[in-house]
């Protein structure tokens, strides 16, 4: 058959036609998703951990924390048209080339999910992944889970929800207030007290409280008492019973004549055995940790501040890298409120507990912990992921601070659903009757033995109050007693004492100020902030913390009023259960506040107030006078209050342990322009010895220099010498 010119064009543009299809063809092969799925969650560490149980079929991606947020060069809050947020990309951080890449991989996927974590915070940052990455919110993208383990993973990923716009508002409640209370008040305090100073919702409550207890302090006045022990011999040894009243109750002591008065009659009477109560007592499990309970426990127990705790904590929840397992998430969610445990996690716990310690070792009935009335009880407490890896089996997986939270956490959880210690307790009154005048005291003395150790083969307390064993000898009633001597001791009433980073934290729960995720860095603000400051554990208040208090108390009642943060906290609340609303929340509030911010500017007007300066023991060598602290952006300095006629100014010299191996000096700690911490001789430029590794209290077994830790060893840093060793644990 011929081909004609026109067959030959045609066939021409069919052969380029088939070409231009091949290579479309081709680059939407190219173009097309290498995955089906996307899973973005917050951290690069819990992506890792994620991906391994999910397979090639998920992409698993971070956003590394918030996407977006209020502008920080102005309030960014539209207060005249509802209140209504301005959230903008954050130029550092590299927030703009995550979101790129989000949008890349959104793009060639098809199906997307937000497993952002299981909180408010969470739920927000969720919710602006869908604004930013154009999904719908109402549709099913929403995914969380309070363990990361395979089950949890896969069961969560099988059943999407929408995002709660309820929590995302109760969480936009709360940056929102925080933003206009921050942004209005620390300017006031800028022009009334000094530059720099910062206002906020929360951390001018705590910071109230510490004012307060240090009030408390200052206001206390001591109150004479005194004590009488009586000593009783019982073959070779003694025991003691204490002075308590007589027949018509209890009589207190409160001067040094009565005490001797009644030690007299004391040591000419007759002492008997005049009742003896025997009875078993039970001592129950703490319940396991919730945020705050952890922070309180970590600080007491393993000397771990909050932050650093949580720091730890979230760690382990995003998972560590345990030998022969891979990446392994080792505890629930870190940051809740809940007591409730889950019905698989209870029965994990029956079986390793029987299996570990016997029957006798799990209660009749599985133990329940009711979670108190204003917590969010969206998950559970916090618990291992897998009882069968105790903390001692993958030790070496751990570094020591890891191995330390990690302990706590599974010896709390487990005991937790262990059986009660049981006590056989024994109280014992015994009768002083005066051989002169017949005047009859009453002396008492209880002790108690173990008789089943229960949880406290894993995790042991002593609450408030609880005496110590005194080995009372088997004694019945009507005994006569071998009297020794009365003991009499002056005791005054001791002041209450100030709060720990531990106890304030317990303080802000229990008065329902803030919420798991804002203790610690509440704590580290007022902190920073130099509101207060740390003498040992003890938080005590600085001269600008009791200003910038007094100024609150008199033109800020409500911010700094612990039942109105309370109620507050309970607003946010009913947004998240949508019983209310955002404007509602926010038009409340704003209303009372305006007025007391206007009040304040005018009765205030002209006023500056002047924080007095805090005086030190060092005398300034130039002009003699008293030096006094300052802080600047680099920490506290001492300087002379002469300024600027005299300009004298002193780092604070703080001691680490050891000597200077160049020239036997003492060590100190120093901080570098960029905040770094260093140490060097005390004799500075004279001797010229630092070091970025930490001295320790060890010496070297070749020269006796001091021994410095660097990377899991000790090493000695004496000229010539070559010793090398291994330091005791993992690096820190």
């Amino acid at each position: 058959m011929a081909i004609t010119k026109k067959s030959a064009e045609e066939a021409k543009a069919s052969s380029k036609a088939s070409k231009t299809t091949k290579k479309t063809t081709a680059k939407k092969a190219k173009k097309a998703p290498t995955y089906e799925n996307l899973l973005i969650v917050e951290s690069p560490a819990k992506a890792k951990t994620i991906k391994k149980y999910l397979g090639s079929k998920y992409e698993v991606l971070s956003s590394k924390g918030h996407i977006r947020d209020l502008p920080a060069s102005r309030i960014g809050v539209d207060i005249e048209n509802g209140f209504t947020p301005e959230y903008i990309v954050p130029r550092k951080d590299g927030k703009a080339a995550v979101i790129k890449e989000l949008k890349a991989a959104a793009k060639d996927s098809k199906k997307v999910l937000l497993a952002t974590d299981p909180d408010r915070e969470g739920e927000a940052i969720a919710w602006h992944l869908a604004q930013v990455l154009g999904l719908d919110p109402e549709s099913k993208v929403r995914v969380s889970f309070n363990e990361i383990t395979k089950n949890a993973i896969k069961e969560s990923v099988a059943q999407p929800r929408t995002v709660n716009m309820n929590i995302v508002n109760a969480q936009q409640s709360r940056r929102v207030l925080d933003r206009i209370v921050g942004y209005k008040l620390s300017p006031f305090l800028w022009k009334k007290v000094k530059t720099g100073l910062s206002a906020g919702r929360v951390q001018s409550v705590a910071t109230k409280l510490v004012v307060d207890k240090e009030r408390e302090i200052q206001a206390f006045v001591p109150v004479e008492y005194w004590l009488l022990d009586v000593a009783f011999a019982h073959g070779k040894k003694q025991w003691i019973a204490n002075f308590f009243g007589n027949k018509d109750g209890k009589i207190a002591i409160n001067d040094g004549e009565t005490a001797e008065k009644i030690k007299a009659q004391l040591e000419k009477s007759t002492f008997t055995v005049s009742g003896i109560k025997r009875q078993e007592k039970a001592k129950a499990p703490k319940p396991p940790f919730t945020t705050s309970s952890l922070q309180q426990d970590a600080s007491s127990r393993i000397n771990m501040r909050p932050q650093k705790s949580m720091s730890v904590a979230q760690q382990l929840y995003e998972g560590v890298d345990i030998k022969g397992k891979g990446t392994v998430g080792l505890i629930t969610y870190m940051r809740t409120d809940s007591l409730r445990i889950s019905a698989d996690a209870q029965a994990a716990a029956s079986e390793y507990i029987k299996k570990t310690y016997g029957e006798e070792y799990y209660p009749k009935t599985p133990r329940v912990y009711k979670t108190k009335s204003n917590a969010q009880d969206a998950h559970e407490a916090i618990r291992p992921t897998d009882l069968t890896l105790p903390p001692e089996k993958i030790k070496d997986s751990l570094t020591t601070e890891q191995f330390k939270l990690y302990k706590l956490i599974w010896d709390r959880f487990t005991a937790s659903q262990m059986s009660s210690a049981i006590y056989n307790t024994v109280s014992v009154d015994v009768s002083a009757v005066n051989s002169a005048d017949k005047t009859e005291y009453i002396l008492k003395a209880s002790d108690s033995k173990l008789v089943f150790n229960g949880f406290t083969v894993l995790y042991n307390y002593t609450e408030d109050g609880e005496e110590a064993q005194k080995k009372l000898p088997e004694l019945n009633e009507g005994d006569v007693l071998d009297f020794k001597e009365v003991v009499s001791q002056q005791k005054f009433t001791q002041p209450p004492s100030r709060y720990t980073e531990a106890s304030l934290i317990k303080a802000l729960e229990e008065n329902g100020i803030g919420r798991p995720s804002t203790y610690a860095p509440t704590i580290a603000t007022i902190l920073g902030r130099r509101y207060t400051e740390k003498e040992g554990k003890a938080l005590k208040p600085t001269a600008l913390g009791f200003i910038t208090t007094e100024i609150m108390e008199e033109n800020f009642k409500n911010i700094v009023d612990v039942a109105f943060t309370a109620d507050m906290e309970k607003n946010l609340d009913k947004v998240e259960e949508g019983e209310t609303t955002f404007l509602n929340v926010m038009e409340d509030f704003y209303k009372d506040f305006s007025v007391e911010l206007a009040e304040a500017e005018k009765k205030l007007d002209g006023v500056k107030i002047e924080v007095p300066n805090e005086e030190s023991d060092v005398i300034c060598e130039l002009c003699g006078s008293r030096m006094v602290y300052k802080v600047s952006k680099f920490g506290r300095f001492l300087a002379c209050p002469n300024y600027p006629t005299c300009k004298n100014t002193k780092s604070i010299v703080v001691e680490a342990e050891g000597s200077c191996p160049k020239c036997g000096g003492k060590m100190t700690v120093r901080r570098s322009k960029n905040g770094k911490v260093y140490y060097a001789c005390e004799k500075g430029k004279d001797c010229g010895f630092m070091t970025w590794d930490l001295p320790t209290k060890e010496t070297c077994p070749i020269c006796g220099s001091t021994l410095f830790k660097k990377f899991g060893k000790l090493l000695c840093q004496k000229e010539g010498c070559t010793f090398e060793g291994k330091a005791a644990g993992k690096n820190e």
